[in-house]
Parts: structure tokens; sequence; C-alpha cells
């Protein structure tokens, strides 16, 4: 079951400040970076998975901490919001505090920059060609820690798929996260039709912009 955020959400905005964790600071991985795209997102679902990349970005330009316009935030993420009652965008909200990469403070939220790796009873959830991509990602040095793009397009295409998003709105995503239009159009319709994609481009564009990083 998914525990209830325990700030109160009565206010049209949410006090959003930095979750200061020296030890998973040391060791873990930045909220935008592929590692997320990846592993967490098998966790927490893509609906958080986004609205965490979002929260962090806003540390960027206000690393102290900042309100959070509740509503525009929700349709910046293509989510329904309606104050005081539940509703998709608190439950994205709920799934970060019940992972752990969020947690209620007196008034606000407070986020995580960087979260630890994903814990061994989340990854025996994974299907088996995702844990054999975490156990080569560990075990190589950090600067040999690239995956290729059409294998990040595919996998971020089939958990969306899988939580029940239409293939327009998985294209619209991995056009945001930098993929380029064709191979954008291909891995979200063999998605969607659980079929095994041919990346158009053989390679895909880099991240750029929109909530991409790292």
């Amino acid at each position: 079951m998914i525990l209830q955020l325990e700030v109160p959400v009565t206010e049209p905005t949410l006090m959003i400040v930095p979750w200061h964790d020296p030890v998973v600071d040391a060791v873990g991985f930045d909220a935008r970076s592929t590692y997320v795209e990846l592993f967490w997102l098998n966790v927490l679902g893509p609906t958080a998975t986004w609205l965490l990349r979002r929260l962090v970005s806003g540390f960027d330009r206000y690393p102290l901490g900042y309100e959070l316009d509740l509503d525009d935030t929700a349709r910046a993420l293509g989510l329904g919001y309606t104050l005081g009652t539940s509703n998709p965008f608190i439950r994205a909200l709920n799934r970060c505090v019940l992972f752990g990469v969020a947690q209620p403070y007196d008034g606000g939220l407070a986020v995580r920059r960087r979260v630890p790796p994903v814990a061994a009873r989340h990854l025996l959830r994974m299907p088996e060609s995702l844990r054999a991509t975490h156990r080569d990602w560990i075990a190589r040095p950090p600067a040999d820690r690239a995956v290729p793009d059409g294998e990040r397009a595919r996998v971020l295409a089939g958990a969306m798929c899988d939580v029940g998003d239409q293939p327009d709105a998985v294209e619209r995503q991995l056009l945001a996260l930098g993929v380029s239009p064709r191979a954008a159009v291909a891995y979200a319709r063999a998605a969607g039709a659980r079929e095994d994609p041919i990346d158009p481009d053989r390679s895909v564009a880099p991240s750029h912009g929109g909530l991409a990083a790292g």
C-alpha cells in the first residue's frame, strides 16, 4: 500500500528543499542520470521518475529550496490535479516518499539530489535483461558506464507502455529526452506492440534540453 504524504497539500504551493544525506550523496547517482532512467524507473514508475527529475532540476536555480506550484507542475507533466483530492500527481509524490527519494518535513518536502543504488529486493522484481544490464553497469568503472542510446530508449519506452501509457505519449517523452524523431516513433510503436524495435537511426541523438541531464 502506498503511504500518504505526511505534509499538508491543502495549499496551492509546496516548499521543496534538498535532502542532505552525506552517505548517499557520496555514493549515489544524480536523480537525472542515465542510471535513474534505466533502473530507478522500474521502481518508481515513469510518472514519479519524471517528477523527481523536475523537482531536482529546481535546485539548479534555487539550491536552498523553492516553492513548487502544484497545479502548474502537474500540468507541465501532463497530469490532472485538483487541490485537496487524490490524483495522479499526488500519487507520484507519495511514491517518491514511499521509495525513499523524498521525505516530508515540517511544511514541505525534502528531495534527494542523488539517489542510492537500487536495493536488491527491487532488482529481484526486474526482468532478467534489466538485471543483467545492472550487473554489467556496477561491474564497470564509472568512466565506462555509458549505455547505448538505443538501449536507453528501449527501456524507457517499455516501462511507460507497461504502466499503460499510449505510444503517442511515450513518443513525446522520448523526444523530450533528446531521442531523434524517427527513433522515438519506432521505439514507442514497438513497445506498444510488444515487439523488438529496430533503431532506424542506428544511433540516437544525445540527451539535451527538457528534463534531460546527466
